[in-house]
């Protein structure tokens, strides 16, 4: 609970909570489970739009359809947009520092085994 009090770099702290029940209103909430709401007004006078991660407070980990509603891009919440295309995968979160990080074939986590130099690079050296 002391915890939950001090620490929001691993989801909302008891104000943020609490803010968000009695001065926003529930909008929904995404396969992540990650809970969107909106009130009171902005500097620009639309209304203000925030989330609440269900865990570590990572943007990535936003889905695309709610990051436009969040940016004011759109008014329309997801179940109001149309249905995704077939073609189209499902987003994913920032994998860095992660084992299923992309590691180009040179990298030390892949062996570290690069192609030697072609014979095109000459080093510099000062005169």
């Amino acid at each position: 609970m002391l915890k939950k009090i001090f620490t929001w770099w691993d989801g909302a702290t008891i104000g943020t909570l609490l803010f968000s029940k009695f001065n926003g209103s529930r909008v929904g909430e995404d396969s992540l489970g990650n809970v969107y709401f909106e009130g009171g007004k902005a500097t620009d006078g639309r209304k203000r739009r925030w989330v609440i991660y269900s865990g570590a407070n990572d943007a990535s980990r936003v889905p695309p359809e709610w990051h436009g509603w969040l940016h004011n891009s759109t008014d329309m919440t997801p179940d109001q947009l149309p249905q995704p295309r077939s073609w189209q995968k499902m987003p994913l979160p920032n994998l860095t520092g992660t084992e299923a990080a992309y590691r180009p074939s040179g990298a030390l986590e892949k062996g570290g085994v690069r192609a030697a130099a072609t014979g095109d690079y000459e080093a510099w050296s000062p005169i």
